[in-house]
């Protein structure tokens, strides 16, 4: 029992149901990124470029062979470096994006702070203390207080 009741407490903490909530987001958020990149950006690039479609960019290394009786099949190696590109491109989207949001939530939370401290009072300043007073004033105390004694 004391094992699920440890599991539940760790499980409905804030920061794991918020981290959890942030991986869900961030998965649909990548899906976008992609559409993106594949649907919208790459299109046009690849009109720019004579109708080549970055995926497709890629350099055979080795050519493949097809199985004979006497030889056994040789795959093609093939660099692809068009899909590598894509991914670079989709990365610097998300960061850019990632980049933006976190800026924009900085600014709205110091915007919040801000106002906050606009509402609440500003907390009244201490007084100072009062000056150690000088050896005249001291001597002048004494000299007031002589005659006090005397009358």
């Amino acid at each position: 029992m004391g094992l699920l009741q440890e599991f539940k407490t760790f499980a409905l903490k804030g920061n794991v149901v918020d981290m959890a909530v942030g991986v869900i987001i961030g998965g649909a958020f990548g899906k976008i990124v992609t559409s993106l990149v594949n649907d919208i950006i790459m299109p046009p690039i690849g009109v720019i470029t004579g109708g080549v479609d970055f995926k497709d960019l890629s350099v055979v290394i080795q050519k493949g062979v097809e199985a004979t009786e006497t030889t056994p099949a040789v795959a093609e190696v093939v660099w692809k470096y068009g899909a590598f590109v894509q991914q670079v491109i989709d990365f610097l989207i998300v960061a850019i994006s990632v980049f933006v949001m976190i800026k924009l939530i900085n600014k709205l939370s110091n915007l919040r702070k801000k106002e906050e401290a606009a509402v609440a009072p500003a907390p009244e300043p201490e007084p100072a203390p009062e000056p150690e007073p000088t050896k005249e004033e001291l001597l002048l105390t004494e000299i007031r207080d002589l005659l006090k004694e005397k009358k």
